[in-house]
């Protein structure tokens, strides 16, 4: 049975693979096809892994594969919970392995077929300054520009380019425009593989945080919704450490959280991404 979902905007067909020949849908022409037809941004594959709860397959719109999506990542876990999965750990913490690693999620909320989820990506090995903007890699890359007005920029004019210039080549990198605003961060993206705008990326925001805090914007104190408010703090050699939070606009118009802890060298580890995931469609 295939699923739609989507994690605020960004859309996702969803299989469950456990115990399934998963070979047809890895093919590049159906993932082509199935995209097109459910107009997604991609499609996702839940298979068992012996060591954690569940593995997640990632293939965007033109069949390549191999990256991470954070709004995908998400989905999975909503996904996994509407399958009637539990996570091992006694927390509710569930440990998923993606394209770039192992992955922690915990589910905050859940009404009906939408959820709330808290991601933790992979630690960010430094940030490029470069062309005017930031390139890092949050489990897909990404060049970050900030720019006066994001809803003057004109994604094939201006993003295009960027996506495919020699510098990043030859895999070439997303693109994420962000404008400073007294409610947060907007941003736009273009992604690899769809070839154009979507409305929303999670590995994009999580660029586009990370960047904030290299380009000088003050972040937040990081919080935590499941703590209920109190300050998303880790013990590290008998110290507390407050984690950096921001909150960002997708294109859809959806707010997300990114919290992470900086660290010398332009690294940031524990990195958070939390936003919504919601069931959309049966597909058959």
């Amino acid at each position: 049975m295939l699923y739609k979902f989507t994690g605020a905007g960004n859309n996702f067909v969803v299989l469950d693979g456990r115990g399934r020949d998963m070979a047809p849908y890895r093919a590049v022409d159906r993932i082509q096809a199935l995209c097109r037809q459910y107009s997604t941004d991609g499609l996702m594959i839940l298979g068992l892994d012996p060591e954690v709860d569940f593995s997640m397959e990632f293939y965007n719109p033109d069949g390549t594969g191999g990256m991470m999506c954070g709004n995908g990542g998400r989905c999975i876990v909503a996904f996994a919970d509407m399958l009637g999965l539990k996570p091992a750990a006694s927390d509710g913490t569930w440990h998923f392995r993606a394209p770039d690693g192992l992955h922690l999620a915990k589910i905050l909320s859940r009404a009906d077929k939408l959820w709330t989820v808290r991601l933790k990506m992979i630690d960010v090995q430094g940030i490029d300054a470069m062309m005017g903007g930031y390139f890092l890699n949050t489990g897909t890359r990404h060049f970050v520009k900030f720019v006066a007005d994001v809803n003057a920029m004109d994604m094939e004019r201006d993003a295009k380019p960027l996506r495919w210039d020699k510098a990043f080549q030859p895999v070439g990198t997303n693109v994420n425009f962000v404008q400073v605003a007294t409610d947060g961060l907007h941003v736009r993206t273009f992604e690899k593989g769809v070839e154009g705008e979507t409305l929303a990326c999670g590995t994009g925001l999580t660029a586009s945080a990370l960047a904030a805090y290299r380009h000088g914007i003050p972040g937040q104190a990081g919080y935590d919704e499941e703590r209920h408010g109190r300050p998303l703090d880790e013990e590290r050699h008998g110290r507390l450490r407050s984690a950096i939070s921001y909150r960002l606009q997708c294109r859809r118009g959806d707010w997300l959280q990114v919290e992470f802890h900086p660290a010398p060298g332009d690294r940031f580890t524990d990195v958070y991404l939390t936003g919504p995931a919601e069931c959309v469609e049966v597909i058959e």
